[in-house]
């Protein structure tokens, strides 16, 4: 018995597809889309023979799809997690600069409040080997600041932080395995 697939039912079954492609960004670009592909005809023609309802129940949810396709592809290990690792990367940035900015900002707060009408240039050498020397200079009690930036360290840390967290390091066995493959 061959069912008719209206509207409503192509957009039930592209839900699915793109949702399953959300959790797929691992795959390849190319992979992706031929997944994407290949899961939209195969729920077009079970739609057709067993209705859409049917289909979409059979084909379970498409985060348990995606997990099969992922360790069909990558097997069971872990994998880098692109995602992670620029979240990581941008809310470290952010966290980690407003730190130093803050412990700065303490410091000119000190010497204002050790007195309130300071004149001169103090120096504060920052949080040891992760952040450079700050500057202040003082005129009757207003200040301006100059340093606290990133050092080298600091930069080193974040980015070696942000492979940690995202586990970048298993994107280069990764690429191996994709070119050293058979057919590709």
């Amino acid at each position: 018995m061959s069912h008719s697939i209206g509207w409503i039912d192509r957009l039930r079954i592209e839900r699915l597809v793109w949702s399953l492609d959300q959790q797929l960004y691992d795959l390849p670009r190319r992979s992706r889309i031929s997944t994407r592909r290949e899961v939209r005809e195969n729920l077009l023609t079970a739609a057709r023979d067993i209705g859409t309802s049917a289909a979409l129940r059979n084909v379970g949810s498409s985060t348990r799809l995606a997990r099969e396709y992922l360790a069909a592809q990558f097997g069971d290990q872990l994998r880098p997690s692109w995602t992670v690792a620029a979240l990581f990367l941008l809310i470290g940035q952010l966290v980690f600069t407003a730190l130093l900015g803050e412990a700065a900002l303490a410091f000119g707060d000190g010497i204002r409040a050790a007195d309130p009408a300071v004149s001169g240039t103090f120096r504060w050498h920052g949080i040891r080997y992760l952040q450079d020397t700050v500057t202040y200079t003082f005129v009757d009690g207003s200040g301006t600041s100059v340093g606290g930036a990133w050092t080298p360290l600091a930069w080193a840390l974040w980015i070696g932080a942000t492979i940690v967290v995202g586990r970048l390091w298993r994107v280069v066995p990764m690429w191996r395995h994709r070119h050293d493959s058979p057919g590709r």
